[in-house]
């Protein structure tokens, strides 16, 4: 997280957030002769009362080959974070690297980085 854009609370009550992100990965070992694609996507997870987990998925793409497994992406969350209520306020979150290998046969195969230690401010901006 490069930087938090903007922090408000919408006018239904629901809190939501808009980052700069700087997503790099290198998942060429991902590609094989049985690999079609890869399905990426980044999703910040947090604690609420509500619920144990909430997943938001906040950027994602496709990769067609691994001569673009290997990239770096300076952007603005592509999905927006929309919290179901205003628990966001100084909430600790995570950002999740989520991949998928989509073979040509066979089963897919998908896997996961977690990347630790980010929090929201505790006032609306």
């Amino acid at each position: 997280v490069l930087n938090i854009n903007w922090f408000q609370k919408q006018p239904n009550g629901n809190d939501e957030v808009s980052l700069t992100l700087n997503i790099s990965a290198d998942l060429q070992s991902m590609f094989t002769w049985n690999t079609k694609q890869v399905f990426v996507f980044v999703a910040a997870e947090y604690e609420t009362p509500q619920n144990a987990l909430n997943q938001v998925s906040l950027w994602d793409g496709i990769i067609p080959s691994k001569e673009h497994a290997k990239f770096r992406i300076h952007t603005t969350n592509k999905y927006r974070l929309i919290d179901q209520g205003n628990n966001l306020r100084g909430k600790e979150f995570n950002l999740t690297l989520h991949w998928h290998v989509m073979p040509k046969t066979g089963k897919m195969f998908a896997d996961k980085i977690v990347m630790t230690g980010y929090h929201l401010p505790e006032n609306y901006r």
